[in-house]
């Protein structure tokens, strides 16, 4: 079979700092153990935000963002026997190679197979698909999602039920599936813990869900925006606070109103300041406190020695600790069982030529 170049329209960034630019791109057929998908929806998530801010030291110029997305194989190149032309899929930012020595260790999902060539936006063989105007473009975390048509590794790929609305289960490439895991799979809460949200974006209420559904019997949500608690609560919050609303520092108020702490905290922010009141805010003796939120390069996080010495434990995530090819599928099929949420987090739907209009939405909190 010879697969055509395909001509789309992509998002492209071609700076640092500016809006996404609407482009007709060329996306070139797949190589061997790569597969083209055509993208029905994607989402946007800060961590595009932060990469075309300028901020992330990994972030490759003209580039094609988006990594929460879901389309339809369109052709798939040699090698390729896990997914088939006209499958469903979720591109995955984390893949599952399943033979580095992180895949073979249960303890982690952090597959390395590729993340070298994927940190440096090319595809493994080290090139990329993608060129705009006879210039070559990056791809973003492996995934790109924000163009019509994208090519990804094998191994970046699940393949999910066909039956899954793509608008929704985009959302579970990587903003819900990774707060939902922080709370089951790496803090995992017990039932009748008391737990503490930082940051009540769309990976707050993802922890939220996931704290609910292992039986945390409080759960108290942490935002300067107090337009989020109504969701929060929607989500199984059981009460919310503003830092702003207190003379003294947020770990002592949550100290003093959960008599010594809570059992689990996270940090859904990505602020170094706020990764410590987390940590300080849990109880001495047994006390976890989960980094969820990525922060900016450069920066390091501080607290007393004793804080852990007294048996405080200090974890993070990354995709909530799920292995993705085996777990992304059965996260859709949970979401269509109705065991988790999905709906419930998106708040606008926009036609791709308002991408900017999206950008806008999330920082101002909507």
């Amino acid at each position: 079979v010879v697969f055509q170049v395909i001509k789309c329209k992509a998002a492209v960034a071609w700076e640092a700092g500016k809006p996404l630019s609407l482009e007709e791109v060329e996306v070139a057929p797949p190589k061997a153990h790569e597969v083209r998908i055509k993208i029905v929806a994607t989402a946007v998530c800060h961590t595009d935000a932060y990469t075309l801010s300028g901020a992330d030291p990994e972030g490759c110029f003209p580039v094609i963002l988006g990594h929460e997305g879901a389309g339809i194989v369109e052709s798939v190149g040699e090698g390729v026997t896990k997914v088939k032309l006209g499958d469903t899929v979720i591109p995955l930012y984390i893949p599952q190679c399943g033979e580095c020595k992180f895949c073979k260790n249960p303890k982690t999902n952090l597959c390395q197979k590729i993340r070298i060539t994927q940190g440096k936006g090319l595809m493994p063989d080290g090139t990329s698909r993608f060129t705009c105007k006879g210039k070559q473009i990056y791809h973003f975390m492996g995934t790109s999602t924000f163009s019509e048509y994208t090519v990804v590794a094998d191994i970046s790929v699940a393949k999910i039920d066909a039956a899954a609305p793509l608008d929704k289960v985009c959302l579970l490439g990587c903003g819900i599936s990774t707060g939902y895991g922080a709370a089951v799979n790496t803090a995992k809460v017990e039932p009748g813990s008391t737990c503490a949200v930082f940051g009540l974006g769309g990976v707050g209420l993802a922890v939220i869900m996931g704290c609910k559904i292992a039986g945390a019997s409080r759960i108290i949500g942490i935002d300067l925006n107090k337009d989020k608690y109504a969701k929060a609560k929607e989500f199984g919050a059981t009460e919310c606070i503003s830092p702003q609303d207190f003379k003294k520092p947020i770990q002592e108020v949550l100290v003093e109103m959960t008599d010594g702490g809570v059992d689990y905290s996270f940090e859904c922010i990505g602020n170094v300041g706020v990764m410590r009141a987390a940590l300080e805010a849990c109880h001495k003796g047994w006390g976890v406190s989960v980094i969820v939120g990525v922060a900016a390069a450069g920066q390091e996080i501080a607290t007393r020695p004793f804080q852990l010495v007294t048996g405080r434990t200090w974890k993070g995530t990354a995709f909530g600790g799920w292995k993705s090819v085996d777990n992304v599928p059965k996260l859709v099929t949970d979401y269509m069982s109705k065991k988790i949420k999905v709906d419930e987090f998106v708040t606008h739907t926009l036609p791709f030529d308002k991408i900017n209009e999206a950008f806008e939405l999330m920082h101002t909190g909507k």
